[in-house]
Order: C-alpha cells, then structure tokens, then sequence
C-alpha cells in the first residue's frame, strides 16, 4: 500500500472552458446502458479529480474528510479481511458508496455536523456525480484514462476507484 501511495501524482487542474464552458460537451446519460454510463462517470472523475476538489470548502471539508476517510478505511480494511463483504463491495460499488456516506452522516450528525456533511460532502458529492455523468469525453481524456488504467500513472481517484472495486473499468 506504501508503494502504490508514493507513486500517486495529483493530476493537473482542467480549464474552465474544458471543465464547464465553451468547449465542454454535455448530454444526458442513456440510463438503459447502464455500464456505459458507469464507464463516463468513471473516467470523468479520474480525468476532473483536480476540478472537483474546487467544490469542496476547507474546514467542512477536513471533518468531512476525516470521518469518511476512517470509515472508508474501515470498510477497505473489512473488504479485504472478509471475504463475503470483498464480493458484495464487487458487485454493489454504489450501495457501498451509499452505506458509506449515510454512516458518515449518521456519525457527523450525532457530533451535530449535519450542515457539514450536507453542504461540505453530500452536495459537492451530488455536483461531482451529476457532471461525470453529463459531461462527454474528449481525446485528451481518453488518453489521461488509458495511462491511468495500465498502471503508468497513480491519481487519487484512481486509488479510490480501485478501492471500490471499480478499477477494472477505468480508462474503457
């Protein structure tokens, strides 16, 4: 784990005008194919990762942070000790994301944080979500993807997609 952490390189911060603006191309998901979409959303967020920490403000975001990171890795941890939980993370990314994030809401609502976790997670999480899922790949986004999916380049979103279980995917 030490390894793959040293590797890793923050990826640069996207333009506005290829992030949101002018050359940026959006359209709705086909909601029928759902590994298509699966696939947008998984490559957005590698190839975005930089833009969408913008959302995010700086103390809601560290006690955000530092919740969910502690039970994520409590869930990684589980994942990779118990078998039955490392096939369901597998086969359900989304209702362990899910799980995840109502924990941390639980848990920073009884430290009486909602508004934190709403406003610093839940709602940049919702924004970030939305724009992978809209937003169309170009070619340099493509390649970003390719790098990243054969291992010549580390970013955080891709350990976390990996960490989900999602790994096999990026860069398709």
């Amino acid at each position: 784990m030490l390894q793959k952490m040293a590797d890793v390189r923050p990826p640069p911060l996207r333009s506005l005008d290829d992030f949101v603006l002018s050359s940026a191309r959006f359209a709705v998901p086909d909601v029928r194919d759902v590994e298509r979409w699966n696939n947008r959303v998984i490559n957005n967020l590698l190839y975005y990762q930089s833009n969408y920490l913008l959302y995010f403000r700086p103390f809601q975001m560290f006690v955000g942070a530092t919740v969910v990171t502690l039970l994520f890795l409590g869930f990684v941890w589980a994942a990779e000790n118990q078998a039955p939980i490392r096939r369901f993370r597998r086969n359900h990314p989304l209702i362990c994301l899910l799980a995840i994030l109502l924990a941390s809401y639980l848990f920073i609502s009884v430290l009486g944080g909602v508004a934190v976790f709403l406003f610093g997670i839940a709602f940049p999480v919702l924004m970030v979500l939305i724009h992978a899922s809209v937003r169309l790949r170009n070619l340099k986004n493509k390649l970003e993807n390719k790098l990243e999916s054969i291992g010549l380049k580390r970013t955080p979103m891709g350990l976390l997609l990996e960490a989900l279980g999602q790994e096999q995917e990026a860069g398709s």
